[in-house]
């Protein structure tokens, strides 16, 4: 690396509804060995900023006039499964919810805190794991292409 040094920010991990438990351990455990805070960054890319949204634009409201709860508060139960793995939140690791194009919402967080790495599962099998791949792109593919810091990619357990 040319003189450089290895950053000393957190490791950021990328985790999606379907995520592995030990993808979370593996980088759980690196983060753990090198010293570094683990931030697990859930997107939910059915949102968006609405920084983004042109000025004056009407921000979506829903036509549906049923409140579904269960959709108002889906990291919840992504924290507890978490939780389940890693313990409590705290010192050696942190939450984050983020909104938007998963691979931009990573690199954007990885920008903001300092991250020295981006972590994120493999590709998943199966055919609906194809066709999301298909109609929404990898985001390790993503990722890789268009970030300046490291991306480890975990592959997914067969």
């Amino acid at each position: 690396m040319s003189g450089e040094e290895w950053p000393a920010g957190p490791i950021v991990l990328g985790v999606g509804w379907e995520f592995s438990d030990r993808t979370v351990r593996m980088a759980a455990g690196l983060a753990a060995g090198t010293g570094l805070h683990l931030v697990c960054a859930f997107v939910d890319p059915a949102s968006y900023l609405t920084e983004w949204a042109p000025a004056g634009a009407q921000p979506a409201v829903s036509l549906d006039p049923v409140a579904n709860e269960e959709a108002a508060y889906p990291a919840e139960r992504l924290l507890r499964r978490l939780e389940a793995v890693l313990g409590p939140p705290g010192a050696e690791w942190s939450f984050r919810v983020l909104n938007g194009d998963i691979a931009v919402s990573l690199t954007r967080l990885a920008e903001s805190v300092g991250a020295s790495l981006v972590v994120v599962g493999g590709q998943r099998p199966g055919v609906r794991a194809w066709l999301d791949r298909h109609l929404e792109g990898s985001v390790s593919a993503q990722l890789t292409r268009n970030q300046h810091r490291p991306v480890l990619v975990i592959p997914c357990p067969a």
